[in-house]
């Protein structure tokens, strides 16, 4: 008889999402990795207004992620075009994802078939199956429109909304929430990878009603524009303040001292590695991990080790899985 896989839903995008999903892919979870479709930066912000269409580059980078096809299949889909000035900045996974939503006329269907091809372990859903703006307001009270202008502000950001504010989500995309046994949220940049997933009304909603066990995968690095200063206690509450209720059981963050040349290098960014203020974490009732999970890259930027967090969450569920059932022989 085949072991019944744990079901896990992934919330977020950018490099952060993509990331953690290559470590998770080669152990037996049940994936759905639902993808934030608030971009409207560079290429995928060019197809978005040009075809009318949710942006394709964070779908597409999670479908890599996910493949399990020759290295050089997923390069050709990844390859971005240079030389020409009417392809300049497009990806070829970009425009196969337009081209097949155009022939389709269904986004979610285009992320689908293009699974398929790329023999994908899971399902990746968009949050929203149509075009949205994320718009911020700042603590000064103006708003800023578009998600790639939002970090350029370089002031402190009160919230983010979506508009439309009344979109939609796929009913697969709740149907995984409710069915799922862990709901992993992040990492990626706080106001406009992750929390644009929850402003769908019906997802952060689900989020919160969710009988599974939801654990925020906390950032390494504050961010210039986004995070500033910003503790991992502070990057909860405003995920926790967007959907309006203290909804997260657990949060990892990493336990590692970074070297010192890479903290100088951030501070060039304004950027420093996130505080954990374990105390504030636990008044608010969240189970604090502390955990090795950061790689430095050759170029000195810090990133998760997806091979790391993976581990990490398996050896994570067999034990909650053992704690679950002692409690049930006891209580019973």
């Amino acid at each position: 008889m085949k072991k019944k896989q744990t079901k896990l839903v992934v919330i977020g995008g950018g490099t952060g999402l993509s990331t953690l999903l290559r470590g998770l892919k080669h152990h037996p979870f049940d994936i759905t990795a639902i993808v934030t479709v608030a971009d409207d930066g560079g290429s995928s912000g060019r197809l978005r207004d040009d075809y009318d269409i949710p942006p394709p580059g964070d779908v597409r980078n999670v479908i890599a992620a996910l493949s399990d096809v020759e290295p050089l299949v997923e390069q050709m889909f990844q390859y971005r075009f240079s030389a020409s000035e009417e392809l300049g900045g497009h990806s070829l996974g970009n425009l196969m994802l337009t081209a097949l939503t155009d022939i389709t006329g269904d986004f979610n269907h285009a992320i689908s078939e293009m699974g398929k091809v790329l023999k994908v372990h899971g399902r990746v859903i968009p949050a929203a199956n149509k075009k949205i703006s994320l718009h911020a307001e700042l603590e000064d009270g103006s708003i800023i429109e578009g998600e790639s202008k939002i970090p350029m502000a370089k002031k402190r950001i009160n919230h983010v909304f979506l508009v439309p504010d009344d979109v939609k989500p796929l009913p697969e995309a709740i149907r995984a929430i409710k069915q799922a046994d862990y709901i992993l949220i992040g990492p990626g940049s706080l106001y406009t990878s992750i929390i644009p997933n929850l402003l769908v009304k019906d997802i952060g909603e689900a989020v919160v009603r969710a009988k599974g066990h939801k654990i925020y995968v906390c950032n390494l690095m504050t961010q210039k524009g986004e995070t500033i200063t910003y503790t991992a206690g502070d990057h909860v509450k405003a995920i926790n303040d967007h959907v309006g209720a203290n909804f997260i059981d657990a949060i990892l963050v990493n336990d590692e001292t970074l070297p010192n040349p890479v903290k100088e290098l951030y501070k060039e960014e304004q950027a420093e590695p996130v505080k954990f203020d374990v105390a504030m974490l636990e008044s608010i009732g969240l189970e604090v991990i502390q955990r090795d999970i950061a790689t430095i890259r050759s170029d000195g930027t810090v990133r998760h080790n997806a091979i790391n967090v993976a581990e990490w969450l398996v050896e994570y569920v067999k034990n909650y899985k053992n704690k679950i059932s002692k409690k049930a022989i006891i209580e019973s």
